[in-house]
């Protein structure tokens, strides 16, 4: 009898992310939101959107910034209007596309809230993309501070795709740098890595680019955005080929 896979995605989360962390949605049964670990620079406050000038970031500003920071122990500054300042951007950019309505109004169903941490102004900016894009029933959604499982790097996310029943670890080619393969293959789970696939479409200002904010493929496609998502996932030892 063959067993029934389960595919466990742990990620970080990201302000209206791009269409890749979508597809890693798509592609797991759970999607562990990774936000009890240190604030790096990265793309967890902020995220590019393409403008008449060149892409340009939309970014959460954080208050009280420190070193060893976790992310969601990281609030939110409302010093300055921000909210404003990236709606206004966004409209800006994609004023003359057919869908711009559409992208304002997942921006807008978002920020209907104010928040006081970023982990949960991702989260929700997450949520409320994987909606639009149909891929909410497909998906439980997790916090790993609500795991209660300690420990770091490797043997940590091994414990909790274990916890949630998973035999699948499903992640990004950045963890070809740190992860421990043999740890979860000896521990029964397969390592699996995301191949990134996109459909192009024409964008404005400029070649197509997928490392914008999905909201950039609603503008454009409406609600055939979730066509843009073609990835699929290749073993870790072909990954490290």
């Amino acid at each position: 009898m063959i067993s029934k896979s389960k595919t466990i995605v742990i990620s970080q989360s990201m302000y209206f992310p791009w269409c890749g962390l979508l597809d890693q949605i798509r592609l797991s049964d759970v999607f562990v939101h990774y936000d009890d670990v240190q604030l790096s620079r990265g793309f967890y406050n902020r995220v590019q959107v393409k403008s008449p000038n060149g892409s340009s970031y939309i970014t959460v500003p954080i208050k009280n910034r420190k070193q060893k920071q976790l992310i969601d122990q990281s609030y939110i500054s409302y010093d300055m209007n921000w909210v404003d300042q990236h709606r206004a951007t966004l409209l800006n950019s994609y004023r003359h596309l057919p869908f711009i309505k559409e992208a304002l109004d997942v921006f807008d169903r978002v920020h209907d809230k104010k928040y006081d941490l970023l982990s949960d102004l991702s989260r929700a900016s997450i949520k409320i993309l994987a909606e639009y894009f149909q891929l909410d029933n497909k998906v439980q959604f997790i916090n790993s501070a609500d795991l209660s499982i300690s420990g770091s790097s490797s043997r940590r996310l091994l414990m909790i795709t274990k916890k949630l029943g998973g035999n699948i670890y499903l992640t990004g080619h950045g963890a070809l740098k740190y992860l421990d393969h043999t740890l979860f293959e000896e521990n029964g789970v397969e390592v699996e890595y995301i191949d990134y696939c996109f459909k192009e479409y024409k964008q404005v200002h400029g070649p197509f680019t997928p490392y914008v904010s999905a909201l950039d493929a609603i503008a454009h496609l409406g609600t055939n955005a979730a066509d843009v998502l073609l990835s699929t996932t290749i073993n870790w030892r072909k990954a490290i080929e």
